[in-house]
């Protein structure tokens, strides 16, 4: 279902897995409730209507939601079973870095209900997820099989993103790591281009180990309609951002210059001691608008900052979009 964030619904009965709750727009708890009531299967009384909500990472359109999901999924048990004690969803997520803090995040946590969800053991809320973790549903296809899904931590939008893989489908759920249109932001792009080959090399082991049976074949985005042709897509991302790399290499070969911005009396490019981000961002973007010049320039240092990991280019001095860089010898 989509209502600004793609939130999944995984199981063939109740309880359910949830991935993602959304931001907490008022008109997507219809929605939901509308999708847990009316399911095609028989409900099973006895369970809740959802026994875990996995969460694809910290940003806010995904976990924005949890206090009004928790409250839904509370009066639906509440409905139904008036003296059955509830059983409350355990909420699962990756971890972040020691010492993080996010305010949103725990702006979210803050405000959850003491008992509308299960804590770990040691009283968290959350139930940490981990690499290559095999995650099965609480409830059984009703021909008795386990649908499981493997988590694969993907960083690079954020460090905590996750992927999902349902085995049965042959289906990766990629959150904001792959989008059903345009491309996806990223905090740290050498984290995140390995993601993508991760990704690649997960999808080529499954194939081997497995023939034509367990490949990644669909993908379900946390923004956009469902892509189709799933690897296509992962390695034209990963084209786009060599592409990318190749500008920046290409522009740090020459001569530095700056591009004059629109209405600038002078029409003149400027002779540069060295490239800055800003320069090479006039150079690459010349062709489009100056407002679109700023953002562009966050993506750019991010490559900057992976071609520098790679030792292909070299900081050397400024702050901003005012830090120069030159090309690294290969001589």
């Amino acid at each position: 279902m989509s209502l600004g964030t793609n939130t999944y619904i995984i199981g063939q009965q109740n309880p359910y897995t949830l991935i993602d709750v959304g931001e907490g727009r008022s008109e997507y708890i219809p929605v939901l409730e509308k999708a847990l009531r009316e399911t095609a299967r028989p409900m099973n009384s006895n369970e809740p209507d959802v026994s875990d909500i996995i969460l694809s990472h910290r940003h806010h359109d995904h976990i924005g939601g949890l206090p009004s999901v928790l409250a839904l999924l509370r009066r639906l048990w509440d409905d139904r079973n008036s003296t059955t004690p509830f059983k409350p969803p355990r909420l699962h997520k990756f971890p972040l870095p020691p010492n993080t803090h996010d305010e949103k995040l725990h702006s979210v946590l803050d405000s959850l209900l003491p008992g509308s969800f299960t804590p770990n053991q040691d009283g968290s809320p959350f139930h940490n997820l981990h690499d290559s973790q095999i995650f099965s549903p609480a409830a059984p296809a009703l021909d008795g099989s386990l649908s499981s899904m493997e988590v694969l931590h993907t960083p690079g939008h954020t460090f905590d993103s996750v992927c999902l893989y349902l085995h049965a489908d042959h289906a990766l759920f990629t959150a904001d790591t792959i989008l059903g249109q345009g491309t996806a932001v990223f905090e740290d792009l050498t984290a995140y281009f390995a993601s993508l080959h991760k990704m690649i090399g997960y999808h080529r082991a499954q194939y081997d180990l497995a023939p034509g049976a367990t490949q990644i074949k669909l993908l379900y985005p946390g923004h956009g309609p469902v892509v189709t042709d799933g690897i296509e897509v992962i390695n034209t991302y990963i084209r786009h951002r060599l592409e990318r790399e190749a500008q920046i290499i290409q522009v740090l070969k020459s001569p530095p210059t700056e591009r004059p911005q629109e209405g600038q009396t002078s029409l003149s490019t400027a002779e540069l001691d060295a490239w800055t981000t800003w320069s090479i961002v006039s150079n690459i973007y010349a062709g489009y608008p100056v407002s679109l010049w700023l953002p562009a320039a966050r993506s750019v240092t991010l490559h900057l900052r992976k071609l520098e990991d790679d030792g292909l280019v070299r900081r050397l001095d400024g702050e901003g979009v005012n830090m120069k860089w030159e090309l690294v010898s290969t001589s």
